[in-house]
């Protein structure tokens, strides 16, 4: 006699908020073998897990990367379902979680949209070859994903109407992406001049923040500071942070109106 199949876990109800995943820079914090004050702490909001966000949105939730700690991510958070993925860039570090979203594809008996630039794609397809095989390998289940592509004019998704914003991530071209009054640029350490007039008028700016010294392809403090100081959000809050910054430490340091985000918190998306 078969045992009854478990119930689906409710959903997490994540309506007119972004969610921070994570907020860790590519090796994440603690960092493997180090034992630094901010690594062998115990200040939660030290824990940082690769940088992404989750939005709910009116036509539902969207994940923006799928990092190797998605997994982790999604049980921490009790977040069951996504509708659908939008992608930044095609590093490592926002891509390789993507498998796990198996278990989504499986419960949605579809697949999941992703919306990315052709360069995306193409890793994907190259790092998940087996999910898009002719011949379905049997066993094990796959990720069923189908393309949406998207270049820097802007498109509706969900019901919102996503801006992208050009930037650069040291001699690579990536995209930021804004929500009514929010701009969500992770990875970046040059915001092109045509992207300037799309950060106006901004109440939220999520922004690239690596560490106090100067890094090749990621904003230090003082140069995110200057950036969030430009744009004149209300509110700005810095991610993909390294073990390089203590958020107890540092936090009295930054002007009012700038934070370090960190796992788990959550913040209005503002979009009425």
């Amino acid at each position: 006699m078969h045992s009854p199949r478990p119930a689906l876990h409710p959903r997490r109800d994540l309506s007119g908020q972004l969610l921070f995943l994570g907020t860790g820079t590519s090796v994440g914090v603690p960092v493997v073998g180090c034992g630094c004050v901010v690594c062998s702490g115990g200040d939660p909001r030290n824990q940082r897990t690769r940088t992404s966000v989750a939005l709910g949105l009116p036509g539902g939730t969207l994940l923006i990367d799928t990092t190797p700690d998605l997994r982790m991510q999604l049980l921490r958070e009790r977040l069951g379902g996504v509708d659908a993925l939008l992608y930044t860039h095609d590093h490592i570090d926002h891509v390789y979680g993507l498998d796990d979203i198996r278990p989504i594809c499986f419960a949605a008996g579809k697949p999941l949209p992703v919306y990315c630039e052709e360069r995306v794609e193409r890793r994907i397809r190259k790092a998940f070859d087996y999910a898009f095989e002719t011949v379905p390998i049997p066993g094990g289940g796959l990720p069923k994903v189908t393309f949406e592509r998207i270049t820097s004019a802007p498109f509706d998704l969900l019901g919102v109407r996503v801006v992208p914003l050009p930037l650069r991530h040291g001699c690579f071209d990536v995209l930021g992406f804004r929500f009514g009054g929010l701009a969500y640029c992770t990875d970046t350490n040059e915001i092109p001049a045509d992207t300037w007039p799309l950060l106006e008028g901004l109440d939220t700016l999520i922004l690239d923040c690596l560490r106090p010294e100067r890094h090749p392809t990621h904003f230090s403090i003082g140069e995110a500071l200057a950036v969030a100081a430009r744009v004149g959000a209300r509110r700005t809050l810095f991610v993909h942070m390294s073990h390089d910054i203590d958020h107890a430490a540092m936090s009295a340091g930054l002007p009012s109106g700038v934070e370090f985000a960190y796992d788990g918190l959550t913040v209005p998306l503002g979009l009425a």
